[in-house]
Parts: C-alpha cells; sequence; structure tokens
C-alpha cells in the first residue's frame, strides 16, 4: 500500500546528518544489518572533524523523525570511504540511495577527496547495481567478511570511484 502512495518524484529531504539524528540513524541501520551500530557508534563517528553524512527524512509520508535514510562517510587526505548506506525498504527503489551517495559524492568532492572506496556483500544486487551506475568498479574481495543475521560468512566486494 506505501509503495503505491509514493510517486518516484516524492519530495525527501537530504539534510547534513547531526549529532541529534544518532538515535534514527542507528535504528534504521539496526533493520537494515546484521549488526546494527549504537547511538554511541554513530555519535563516535559523526564527533570526528574527518567524518561526513547526510540524513534523508520524507515530506509528509513518514513522521518527520523518522529517516528514510542515510549516508556516513570518511575523507582523509583525498582517500574517502562510504562507512554506511542505509534506506528504509519503503523508498526501496525510488532513487533515495542514489541521492544520498550523490550528496555523499559531492561533499567529498568538496572537501578534496580524490577516491571513494566501499564494501558490499556479494549477494546485495540492489546496492552492486546502483555503485556501478555511480562508476564504481571493483577492485577486491575479502571472503567471509560479512556474517548475516544465521552466522553464515559471506565475502565482501571491495568498490572504488575515482573523482580527479
Amino acid at each position: 500500500m506505501f509503495e503505491k502512495l509514493m510517486p518516484r518524484n516524492t519530495e525527501i529531504d537530504i539534510t547534513p546528518m547531526t549529532l541529534g539524528d544518532c538515535h534514527a540513524a542507528s535504528a534504521l541501520h539496526g533493520q537494515r544489518f546484521a549488526r546494527g551500530w549504537s547511538d554511541g557508534e554513530f555519535h563516535a563517528l559523526l564527533s570526528q572533524k574527518t567524518v561526513l553524512g547526510f540524513i534523508a527524512h520524507g515530506n509528509g509520508l513518514l513522521p518527520r523523525r523518522s529517516v528514510a535514510g542515510f549516508v556516513l562517510a570518511r575523507e582523509v587526505a583525498g582517500e574517502s570511504e562510504i562507512l554506511s548506506i542505509a534506506v528504509d525498504t519503503r523508498w526501496a527503489g525510488h532513487g533515495l540511495g542514489w541521492r544520498l551517495m550523490q550528496s555523499a559524492i559531492k561533499e567529498i568532492k568538496y572537501r578534496g577527496g580524490e577516491t571513494v572506496f566501499l564494501e558490499v556483500d556479494e549477494g546485495n544486487a540492489p546496492a552492486i547495481a546502483l555503485y556501478r551506475k555511480l562508476r564504481f568498479a571493483t577492485v577486491a574481495e575479502r571472503k567471509g567478511y560479512y556474517a548475516d543475521r544465521d552466522g553464515r560468512k559471506t565475502t565482501a566486494l571491495v568498490m572504488r570511484l575515482d573523482l580527479v
């Protein structure tokens, strides 16, 4: 039902992530990943000057403080890493992951970033498709890097995007 109410051009506010967003981001992270990060972990990361993040809220379709998605990254001396990205399943397929990644990449470039790395579970086909659409290329694999909710180990693909 929710998907039918949400056309592709639905307005979404994407703003810089603040320490006040840690609880909401933690809740979404816990829904989307086998080992969710705590409020404290988000707080510790966002307190670092090298870390940047963006958070998305839907206009009217979700309560204002509900998070539709977020992206968290780190940029140091020209090299950057997407630390995490998550999109609420109700917003999947509506371009929110693309918009969040574009926000992060734009800020990384502004800060002088030349390269962006990320890791993604080899079984996460939608995320891999998004990253390839953004021109990320697979440069390595880490066998047994992730563990799913049942403890099964999966491979992480290491992907890279050159910005210069």
